[in-house]
């Protein structure tokens, strides 16, 4: 089976109701594959770390998907939480910080290579 990852690129403090939009449908999709039985993980990305941050909180539009899918969050982007000033929500909620991807002046991203690699559809949003 195929397998998808989705990439959480919107920025919650800038995008308004389309940055809104983007992170929902992106977690819209990853929950329509895995309720289809597809193998999907969600990363958390460059602006996009800054979402930890509100999805967590139980009273956010998004919190329930965010919930349902919680055990498909692969994690947040090391480098770009740290550009991001996302961090310190990645770790206080529990958060990976993926470093897979060794980056010259940075703690470290997700690896694209890898991905494509282990055959995984990559969608951005």
């Amino acid at each position: 089976m195929n397998k998808t990852a989705i990439v959480i690129l919107s920025d919650p403090k800038n995008g308004g109701d389309e940055a809104l939009g983007r992170v929902f449908n992106g977690l819209v999709a990853a929950y329509d594959i895995k309720q289809s039985g597809g193998d999907v993980s969600v990363i958390f990305q460059g602006a996009g770390t800054r979402w930890i941050s509100y999805i967590t909180q139980a009273d956010h539009p998004v919190h329930g998907l965010y919930k349902a899918l919680k055990e498909n969050i692969a994690g947040v982007s090391c480098g770009c939480a740290d550009v991001f000033g996302a961090t310190e929500d990645a770790k206080s909620n529990g958060f990976e910080l993926i470093t897979e991807c060794s980056v010259p002046g940075t703690s470290g991203l997700p690896s694209v290579w890898q991905k494509l690699q282990s055959g995984a559809t990559i969608l951005t949003f």
